[in-house]
């Protein structure tokens, strides 16, 4: 027996050349451009006191990162907003547009107070939740200056008109600002890893639309009576209100008296066009979270368990000679024996191990990211050795994007199961790297103890076992100081006795008897194994595990594998079962915690609905017309080929809350008239004639607010939602939810052929 100082199995290379790499992790709270800027600074100091031959590299620098995270922010913001304030310079007028334009750096003002007070920093989930309520929070604008606007082209004086927008508007604004507040609710409290990762929306946008309500409500009035002129002459006002008439409002009101006429028809057409766009659904692409576009590839070297680190370091430098000097190639990093710093929060290092090795490879972009993993698929390699090539994620996501787990009492069994699951996978045509966490089997010695020898000689089968491990794996016998480290020190046997197993049976044993050959106390026998059995919940599970083509979302491939999967689950013997992990179970775990919360939500809202209303019907009208978005919002991911995932359901919520606004304000207008003596086909045309509008305008300003981020490779899929949404519904509000409302709430006979001259 000797002793032996080990520091650590771990060997790292940048570009092909031994080195040793410093990962520097940010303090919580801190700034990111702040602490690159610190780095790149001590990194000219460090350089410049190497010595020759030595060279040092950044490898990865989220500063930059960061930076043009903001920078891109910025862009779109500034894009976005000048859409939204020249909506509303042409539709209002320049002097209503002036209100607008300033009512939006007084709510981001107001935003970014806030989120400083709540230690909320600008990431990419704050900075999409930013753009997001870009695209809402002048819609209480746009609603509070119009109801001025009309009443100054009626002839009333600025105070009297902004009293108007107070009395008229604020409340049912307030409610239909805290409706879309709430429907972000389940994100803010789901209690998973999307949860935690996507809850800065709910924070960030509900403080965004209650500050663009209170500046809507409260600055937007104040600015209107300064700001405004209500110097209307007789010929002027006729003017303008011939050309609102005669332009739009006759056709609208056309529209309309069409629509009452036909309400049972207009109502079951639109309550096909729902089911028609939820089985639309089924044929759009599930995705949890997008890929990243960042340039990073990470390469994952699965060897058979038990290869020596050398042999590992062997074979990724055969990986190495094969990549180093290709055109798409910026830099390479490898480590062997361990996986690759956690320089990406939703990256998880592989588990360190001898017979693993892990190659971080930065491509020059996108487009030669794709060429490095073509090149990496190509290159040979023997067949016991698994290659997994990963592209960065946006979100939480899994090892491998598809898994299935088979869980039994026998791991043979389990292993036969397994080969199916993975002939399965490989007929799909879609799944590639298909493999299984256990790995091979492997060449092994097995002992077999003698009960009746481990008796007379007064030892047990814990005793052997343990003094085997301490002479062929070796056991820690103490540690060395070592600044703020200890060494562990490593006693184990010499080289030539640990691989040589035909010594193995002159291993002495310390028995009761004293020290005794292990031959004379069992068998040693060559047999096979598999190297490891992972185990879920104290049960044995094998898992078959595979990435995906390009063109394909995970969940599309465990769609076609279903009917298989189904058909071997139900051959099964009895104790074992097949579990789908992977993105799929991320995405249901993730769904599953908001979908708990929506009872919690729905009754919020219908408390809200009943407060403002005091009428239960009608209050159930307004959270019936929430899934009036889906027809364009499916419309459009089909038209775009965009994919359904999480982010795109966070449009969803939002386009629910934006449309259930819309309808509790004209809901509310349609009351008022009702109050004011109209009958039942006058109030519905009249309401709907004034809030549209403003329901236009709104919806405008919103859909190119989104046209920026639709671009965006995380945000795009909410953007297309919330555009196709937004004009499916807005179309929906203004023309089906007046003939519902007619349907339900006004069942006497009718004439409304003389409403023409409403």
């Amino acid at each position: 027996m000797r002793s032996e100082t080990i520091i650590r199995f771990v060997l790292v290379r940048y570009g092909g050349k031994p080195a040793v790499v410093i990962s520097v992790a940010m303090a919580s709270g801190g700034d990111g451009l702040a602490l690159g800027k610190a780095l790149h600074s001590a990194m000219k100091t460090a350089a410049a006191g190497l010595p020759a031959g030595m060279k040092l590299f950044q490898v990865e620098d989220q500063s930059l990162v960061i930076r043009e995270a903001v920078n891109t922010f910025l862009i779109k913001f500034a894009v976005a907003l000048t859409v939204v304030l020249l909506v509303a310079f042409i539709s209002l007028g320049w002097r209503s547009g002036v209100i607008v334009a300033l009512s939006v750096p007084l709510t981001l003002s107001a935003v970014a107070l806030y989120m400083g007070a709540m230690n909320i920093s600008l990431d990419r989930i704050s900075l999409g939740a930013l753009i997001l309520s870009l695209g809402l929070l002048v819609d209480d604008a746009i609603i509070s200056i119009e109801a001025m606007v009309v009443q100054l082209e009626a002839g009333h004086n600025r105070e009297d008109s902004a009293a108007f927008a107070w009395t008229h508007t604020a409340f049912p604004m307030l409610t239909g600002t805290l409706l879309t507040v709430v429907s972000f609710l389940p994100v803010g409290l789901a209690h998973s890893t999307t949860g935690e990762y996507a809850g800065e929306i709910f924070w960030v946008s509900g403080a965004a639309l209650i500050f663009s309500w209170i500046v809507a409500v409260i600055f937007i009035p104040f600015l209107g009576v300064h700001l405004l002129s209500e110097e209307r002459d007789a010929r002027s006002l006729e003017k303008t209100k011939q050309s609102r008439t005669a332009l739009i409002e006759a056709k609208l009101h056309v529209l309309l008296v069409t629509t009452l006429r036909h309400n049972r028809t207009i109502a079951g057409g639109t309550i096909l066009v729902l089911f028609l766009s939820v089985a639309g659904l089924f044929f759009v692409d599930q995705q949890f979270f997008p890929q990243s576009d960042r340039p990073e590839l990470i390469v994952d070297v699965a060897m058979r368990a038990g290869t020596s680190i050398e042999q590992t370091s062997k074979l990724a430098g055969y990986l190495e000679k094969n990549l180093i000097g290709h055109s798409s190639l910026h830099h390479m990093e490898t480590h062997i024996g361990d996986g690759a710093p956690r320089f990406y929060l939703p990256y998880g290092p592989a588990t360190p191990s001898a017979s693993h090795a892990t190659l971080l490879l930065v491509a020059q972009d996108l487009h030669a990211r794709e060429d490095l993993i073509r090149t990496i698929n190509a290159i040979p390699v023997p067949p016991d050795v698994n290659l997994h090539v990963q592209r960065l994620s946006l979100g939480p996501t899994a090892d491998f994007p598809v898994q299935y787990r088979i869980i039994g009492p026998d791991p043979s069994q389990l292993r036969t199961i397994a080969q199916d699951v993975a002939a399965i996978l490989s007929r799909t045509g879609q799944a590639v790297g298909v493999q299984s966490d256990w790995g091979s089997r492997t060449p092994t010695l097995t002992f077999d103890a003698d009960p009746d020898r481990l008796a007379l000689f007064q030892t047990d089968r814990d005793g052997v076992a343990s003094q085997l491990q301490a002479v062929i794996s070796g056991t820690i016998a103490g540690n060395i100081p070592s600044g703020q480290k200890r060494i562990p020190i490593i006693v184990r046997s010499g080289t030539p006795l640990r691989n040589d197993p035909g010594q193995w049976n002159d291993i002495p044993i310390r028995t009761g008897v004293g020290m005794m050959p292990l031959g004379q106390l069992g068998t040693i026998r060559p047999t096979s194994a598999f190297p490891i059995l992972w185990q879920r919940n104290g049960e044995l599970c094998l898992t078959v595990q595979s990435d995906v083509i390009s063109s394909v979302q995970p969940a599309g491939v465990v769609q076609k594998a279903a009917a298989d999967i189904a058909t071997l689950t139900h051959k099964l013997p009895a104790g074992y079962r097949i579990e789908i992990g992977g993105d799929a179970e991320l995405s249901d775990t993730a769904n599953d915690a908001i979908f708990t919360l929506l009872p919690l939500t729905g009754g919020l809202m219908l408390l809200l609905l009943m407060l403002q209303l005091q009428n239960v019907p009608r209050a159930f009208l307004v959270i019936a017309s929430a899934p009036l978005g889906l027809v364009g919002a499916v419309a459009a991911l089909l038209a775009f080929q965009a994919p359904f995932g999480f982010v795109a359901l966070l449009g969803l919520i939002a386009l629910a809350g934006m449309i259930m606004r819309n309808t509790i304000l004209l809901v509310d207008q349609i009351q008022t008239n009702h109050q004011a003596g109209m009958s039942a086909d006058e109030a519905v045309i009249a309401a709907t004639m004034t809030r549209a509008r403003p329901v236009v305008l709104t919806a405008l300003s919103a859909i190119f607010a989104f046209i920026p981020l639709s671009f965006n490779v995380f945000w795009g899929p909410m953007a297309i939602v919330m555009i196709g949404g937004l004009i499916g519904g807005t179309v929906l509000t203004l023309v089906a939810l007046p003939a519902v409302y007619t349907l339900l709430f006004d069942r006497s006979s009718r004439q409304i052929q003389d409403l023409h001259h409403v």
